[in-house]
């Protein structure tokens, strides 16, 4: 399991201009199976992305990424083993 950070670099009407290419690649992303989750960081200074996806399958996926490809934002991988789910989320566990 992966959990990607991404923290803006870039002045805030940067990161506004390349929103909506960066929100037309989480779909697809979604749509091709690579994340399970995604959500802005509180506070607005990022994103979090999580995946269950193997590492080559998702650095290529985050290098089409408009905030990567841009420099908008530098992303930090972290990588787990899910040994324990709550109720109903046990399709996360390795």
């Amino acid at each position: 399991m992966f959990v990607v950070s991404l923290t803006y670099k870039v002045p805030d009407e940067i990161v506004d201009y390349h929103r909506p290419a960066h929100m037309d690649w989480v779909k697809k992303a979604f749509d091709a199976g690579t994340f399970l989750a995604s959500g802005r960081r509180v506070p607005a200074v990022g994103g979090v992305l999580l995946s269950k996806v193997d590492r080559a399958t998702l650095d290529a996926s985050l290098a089409t990424d408009p905030f990567y490809i841009h420099g908008v934002a530098d992303f930090e991988i972290i990588e787990f083993t899910v040994t324990s789910a709550s109720e109903g989320f046990e399709n996360l566990l390795d």
